[in-house]
C-alpha cells in the first residue's frame, strides 16, 4: 500500500488556527466529512472513541489519530500541518505539530495496520520530518509525503 493510494493532494491541510487536541480531531472530521459526505460528528466520535483508549501522539511532535469507521469503503488518510503546535497528550509530553488521521472501515484490520505502520515509519523518518516542518506548501507536503513512500517502499 502506497501513501498515494489513501491520500489525496486535497487531503492536505495547512492550518494556522488550531489551539487544541480536540481542534484537531474536529478539523480532520469536518476535512473527512467534505470528502466524503458522511456527518462531521460521526467521524469525530470514531476518532474520539479511538482517542479515549489513548492518545495517537507518538512523540516528536507527531501524531497519528485513527479509528474505524463503518461507512466508508476504504481506508483513507488526511494530513495536517500545524503552524503552531498543540498539546496532544504524546508518550513524550510535546506538543504536535505533524498529525496524519487514517480511518478505516470496520472489516479493514490488515489494510488498517498496514497504513498505520507505513505511516508512523514515514513521519518518523527525521528526513522527511523536517522537510513537512519546512514547508506550509500543501502541494510540496503532499509531494514529500508520497514521494518518500515509494523510495522507502522496501524498508
Amino acid at each position: 500500500m502506497e501513501l498515494a493510494d489513501i491520500l489525496s493532494e486535497e487531503s492536505v491541510l495547512v492550518c494556522t488556527d488550531i489551539a487544541s487536541k480536540r481542534d484537531v480531531l474536529t478539523r480532520l472530521s469536518n476535512k473527512v466529512a467534505e470528502l466524503t459526505g458522511h456527518p462531521a460528528k460521526d467521524v469525530f466520535e470514531a476518532l474520539n472513541d479511538r482517542e479515549s483508549l489513548g492518545s495517537t501522539g507518538l512523540g516528536n511532535g507527531i501524531a497519528v489519530p485513527h479509528g474505524k469507521f463503518a461507512p466508508i469503503k476504504h481506508v483513507m488518510a488526511v494530513f495536517m500541518k500545524l503552524t503552531t503546535p498543540v498539546e496532544f497528550d504524546s508518550v513524550d509530553d510535546q506538543p504536535v505539530d505533524i498529525v496524519m488521521m487514517l480511518l478505516a472501515p470496520m472489516g479493514a484490520g490488515a489494510d488498517h495496520l498496514k497504513a498505520l505502520a507505513r505511516v508512523a515509519r514515514i513521519l518518523r523518518t527525521d528526513s522527511i520530518a523536517d522537510a513537512l516542518r519546512r514547508s506550509n506548501d500543501p502541494e510540496r507536503l503532499y509531494s514529500i509525503l508520497t514521494q518518500k513512500l515509494a523510495t522507502n517502499q522496501a524498508a
